[in-house]
């Protein structure tokens, strides 16, 4: 309970002073100060590596505005506890065994063992793929822009992209580079990486590794490890193939294109909802299936451990199999062979109800303060900021005070976890002496 609290009230330390940072003149193109609620709302959606954003980030925030801006992404990505972590390793800070048992219930490790060396993983991957990113999309930005302002649109976005973050420098997106098939690409190929989480990549190298070393042993890969990457390639696909026959003759959306073309943007688009925020072609122009669709995949989300949100691969593969399970009449839920646990499942379970309920929740709300959008736009915006995507039908901007604030509060629940959360407020429970009678229920 001590590690939850630390980790949410260290969410609403860096807000904070993200906030301050952006209220200041240095951070504005006008030199003037920064509206409170706006400076607030990119602040929160920044930490919380979302990317809805009221304004243009690309005009309205100086060069040292977006600086900061990509700071708080990089902290937010990390995790308070994790980004606090490197900040002490970097110093030469000893860790304790009090400071070791709390990185290892925020990272969710099995033990104490080597969590330090995971901190250190976690950093370097992070440097590699940004580094990556940054280099190939130097091909794209420096013929448009020179070196200079192409190495920092290159940086910016990289970033943004494994973070899944979803900012960008456009007040459009990426619209104009739907046909750039370079761009489309290294930024899904970021945006899936960063979304699979660090235990997953690290499972890869590791495979990788044994590969090349001419290791003639079976890897075996965990049951975290199958769920993912089976669950990601499904959605990934199955969104591709929504998204390209629902806009295949969309006038304002893929009419225009190519075969090639439509599927690159089909692709793009398909990858986006899993979190990260960016677009090449007009979110408000999308048909109604396609924002259905999208609605479902933001909800659904990236992976444990990812710098993505959304109720997870995992927690969604869990209820599917529980559902099968269900209808097939047994009484244990299988995946891959492995037991899923009582206690996984009905953590699962409370993840969706206490989701759902604070999706329809904020909806009703922000459709009281803000009478002038249609609901579908509200819920729209509603899930893509509880679940830190970012996308957006271009109402963000529209919102009152009253409803921005209600977006702020969706996208801190979303970024540090329903579950956290309310362990926060409810003391922990101590197992209880008494064992009550099993009474069946019609359902």
């Amino acid at each position: 309970m001590n590690v939850a609290r630390t980790i949410c009230q260290g969410f609403i330390i860096v807000i904070t002073i993200g906030s301050i940072l952006l209220m200041l003149p240095i951070s504005m193109s006008s030199g003037n100060w920064n509206h409170p609620v706006t400076a607030l709302f990119t602040a929160t959606s920044a930490v919380c590596v979302t990317g809805l954003s009221v304004v243009n980030v690309g005009e309205y925030y100086s060069f040292w505005g977006q600086l900061f801006l990509l700071l708080l992404v990089q902290i937010g990505a990390f995790g308070y506890m994790t980004a606090t972590t490197i900040l002490l390793l970097l110093l030469g800070h000893k860790f304790r065994l009090k400071e070791k048992v709390a990185l290892q219930q925020s990272l969710e490790q099995v033990g104490l063992a080597g969590v330090e060396g995971l901190i250190k993983s976690i950093l370097a991957t992070t440097i590699v793929f940004e580094f990556t990113g940054v280099v190939l999309l130097l091909l794209v930005f420096v013929p448009i822009y020179g070196f200079q302002e192409g190495f920092w649109y290159s940086i910016f976005h990289s970033v943004n992209a494994f973070n899944n973050a979803g900012f960008s420098l456009y007040s459009d997106g990426f619209v104009q580079y739907v046909k750039s098939p370079l761009l489309n690409f290294v930024i899904t190929g970021l945006i899936i990486f960063g979304g699979l989480g660090y235990q997953v990549i690290m499972e890869m190298y590791s495979w990788v590794k044994d590969r090349c070393q001419g290791e003639q042993a079976c890897h075996t890969f965990s049951l975290h490890f199958k769920v993912v990457t089976h669950t990601t390639i499904f959605l990934l696909l199955f969104g591709l193939i929504a998204f390209f026959i629902g806009e295949f003759n969309n006038p304002n959306t893929l009419e225009s294109l190519n075969l090639g073309e439509k599927l690159i943007a089909a692709w793009f688009q398909s990858v986006t909802t899993r979190t990260a925020g960016f677009n090449t072609i007009d979110i408000g122009n999308l048909t109604d299936a396609s924002l259905f669709l999208t609605i479902a995949l933001m909800f659904i989300g990236a992976s444990p451990g990812s710098t993505g949100g959304g109720i997870k691969t995992t927690t969604f593969t869990i209820l599917f199999n529980s559902t099968k399970a269900a209808l097939e009449g047994r009484d244990e839920v299988l995946c891959y062979q492995r037991k899923i646990p009582m206690i996984v499942i009905i953590k699962a379970i409370g993840i969706v109800f206490a989701s759902a309920i604070l999706v329809a929740f904020a909806t009703t709300i922000i459709a009281f303060t803000d009478q002038q959008l249609k609901l579908t736009q509200i819920f729209f915006e509603v899930v893509s900021a509880f679940a830190t995507v970012g996308l957006s039908t271009g109402i963000t901007s529209n919102f009152t005070i009253p409803g921005q604030l209600v977006l702020i509060a969706a996208m801190y629940i979303g970024r540090v976890g329903v579950l956290l959360l309310v362990s926060t407020v409810f003391a922990e429970q101590k197992p209880s002496a008494v064992e009550y009678p099993e009474e069946n229920l019609f359902v």
